[in-house]
Formats: structure tokens, C-alpha cells, sequence
């Protein structure tokens, strides 16, 4: 089942990217969770389109969708659908941004497919089955030392959880090599499998946000987590491999 599955994602995923490529002169703004925190016009047609190709071929399965599209299962395949993260580079026109689909069963994540269309990467993978780029199989940089390490982030919507997310980059900064801050989790979930950084953490992310990436990084030979090794969640998602990921724990 995970081969039909994952045919149908890329299939749906070109879709959507293609459409978001088509990037209109003027945005409808609807504000979500804070005055910086928003979806436009696009995200919620990336969405609709999404939802549909997906029920239509699969109508018994489920979905759970950013902007809202939600229905159960009775298949036991539910969709971890989100149709354009990254909304705040799409806007801005800067690249990285993505359409992130993953299809989960009682047991996880079956299936996982990043498509970044702005920069021309497609990540996918399935449980078992390893880890691409571009059709190439890929693995992630370890083992890696903390004081060589590159790492990616992001920034809560919350502006007090900001305060305390600038005093961890305090405490970081002078024990890694460096720090980036990209725009698009999934995406920097899916560098941390392929090696272009060594690790990544984000704390206030959902589920549609790590999702797809998530399998990606781990079929790439990462491990994935909350706070203390946990499973990962809204607190904090810390992904890298496995030598640094362990020196990353007691930090963030």
C-alpha cells in the first residue's frame, strides 16, 4: 500500500506546487493565531486542491489539514496535509516555502512527500523504504560533533515564547559552527536528511508541519524528537543525527 500511497502524494504534490508557482499580484490576508501568524488566498486554494485529488481517489481516508479541511477515516489512512508551509517566504517571494503531504496509519507515518517547487527539490519517503531527493536516495551527516554542527530554526508566532526562543540562541550560538533560520520547516526537516545542515529544532510546530519531513529525516538515518527524547510535539521538535541529536537534548 505504501507505493500507491506515495505515487498518489507526488502526484498531488506536483499539482499544488504548480499551482502555488502561479504567485498572484495582490493577497487576501485571513490572521490565525497572531497578527504575524496568517494564511492568504493560496493556502487555501493549495489546500482545497489537495483535499479534493485526494478523496477522489481515496475517499474512504482521512484528512487533517492547516487551514482547516478535516474528515475521519474508516480506511485507517489518514492525510497530514500542509498546502503551502512556509506562507510568509511565498509572500515575501523569497524561496524554500512547500507543499508537505504525509499519509499516516495506527502505526505512523507510512509515507512522506516535500515538493519545493521554488527550488526545485522533491523529497519523499516511506516507512522502510529510505529517503530521496530528487530521486537520488539520501542519508544524513553523522556522527557530528556539536562544535561543528550547522544548525536551522525557527520562530514561534508567540511573541513571548520569542523571548525565551532568543535566549536559547544565546546559550547556543558559541558552541556550533553556526545557525541558519530558513522559513519552511519541512524543508529544513528534509536538509537535515540530505546533509545540507546538520540539525534542526522548532518548538510550536503541528503535526502537518513535521509530518511529512519527519519521515523523511528519519529514513535518511535522523532521529526525530521532543523535549527529552520524546515523541515530537507543539513544545519542541529537535531532529539531527543520531551523535548530535543526543548532544542536543540537554541544550534546547
Amino acid at each position: 500500500m505504501s507505493a500507491e500511497l506515495l505515487k498518489l502524494a507526488e502526484s498531488v504534490a506536483r499539482s499544488a506546487g504548480a499551482h502555488l508557482m502561479n504567485r498572484p499580484a495582490t493577497f487576501t490576508f485571513t490572521e490565525k493565531s497572531s497578527a504575524v501568524d496568517f494564511a492568504t488566498q493560496m493556502d487555501q486554494q493549495a489546500e482545497e486542491l489537495i483535499v479534493k485529488q485526494l478523496l477522489a481517489a481515496r475517499g474512504d481516508d482521512g484528512i487533517i489539514a492547516e487551514e482547516g479541511s478535516a474528515k475521519a477515516s474508516s480506511s485507517g489512512v489518514t492525510w497530514v496535509i500542509d498546502p503551502l508551509d512556509g506562507t510568509v517566504n511565498y509572500f515575501y517571494g523569497l524561496p524554500g516555502w512547500n507543499v508537505s503531504i504525509a499519509a499516516k496509519d495506527k502505526d505512523g507515518v507510512l509515507v512522506g512527500v516535500v515538493y519545493a517547487p521554488s527550488i526545485n527539490g522533491f523529497w519523499s519517503a516511506t516507512r522502510g523504504g529510505g529517503a530521496t531527493y530528487n530521486g537520488d536516495k539520501i542519508k544524513c551527516n553523522d556522527p557530528i560533533t556539536l562544535d561543528k554542527a550547522l544548525l536551522a530554526t525557527g520562530f514561534a508566532y508567540d511573541l513571548n515564547l520569542r523571548v525565551t526562543q532568543g535566549e536559547t540562541m544565546a546559550n547556543l550560538l558559541p558552541k556550533i559552527r553556526d545557525l541558519r533560520r530558513n522559513g519552511a520547516a519541512a524543508v529544513d526537516l528534509c536538509y537535515v536528511a540530505m546533509g545540507a545542515i546538520d540539525g534542526y529544532f522548532e518548538a510550536s510546530l503541528k503535526e502537518w508541519d513535521h509530518a511529512a519531513g519527519g519521515l523523511v529525516a528519519t529514513e535518511a538515518g535522523a532521529i526525530i524528537s521532543g523535549r527529552g527524547g520524546g515523541a515530537p510535539n507543539s513544545e519542541l521538535v529537535i531532529c539531527a543525527g543520531p551523535a548530535l541529536h543526543a548532544a542536543l537534548l540537554p541544550l534546547i
